[in-house]
């Protein structure tokens, strides 16, 4: 008897969606690891608390989609050769600029909410609810945590758009 209301082949589609956003995971989880250990000059203590901040959440995130990965019924990636083979993140060098780093990991979040999208999408097709709540929250707090890096990118003198709403 299944616990869930869903028949099992109509949500492959979700589980290899889930999969491609767990390597992706993994290797962003990594990247920040590897800024966090190698940052360097007067940004550090902001950037590597920060990106210890960023890896942390990662983590559990590689946990919570594993498990939904489960919950389906299926199996999840687990190896690093099929990550690298299937995540749209690519490794890069421990050798950067602090302002590069948060650059890639920007970059990184847009492949990150490309990948959410697609999932939600499959979701969507199978009216996989569970799904749709667990991305539906990553996509909220990434695109804050975009918004907080690139802020951080900016010149004090930069504004971002020039119109304000007013009542």
């Amino acid at each position: 008897m299944s616990y869930l209301n869903m028949q099992d082949e109509k949500l492959l589609p979700v589980v290899v969606e889930l999969n491609t956003l767990l390597a992706d995971y993994h290797l962003y989880y990594q990247k920040l690891r590897s800024n966090h250990w190698n940052v360097l000059g007067k940004n550090f203590f902001d950037l590597h608390n920060k990106f210890e901040e960023l890896y942390t959440d990662a983590r559990l995130k590689v946990d919570e989609i594993a498990e939904r990965i489960l919950t389906l019924r299926y199996h999840p990636m687990s190896k690093y050769s099929d990550y690298l083979k299937v995540s749209t993140i690519k490794e890069s060098s421990a050798l950067l600029t602090d302002k590069e780093m948060v650059s890639e990991t920007i970059e990184d979040h847009k492949a990150l909410l490309n990948q959410m999208s697609v999932v939600l999408k499959k979701a969507n097709d199978v009216s996989d609810e569970g799904t749709i709540d667990l991305i539906g929250a990553y996509i909220r707090e990434l695109e804050k945590s975009s918004w907080m890096l690139e802020a951080w990118s900016k010149e004090t003198s930069d504004t971002f758009k020039e119109n304000v709403i007013e009542a």
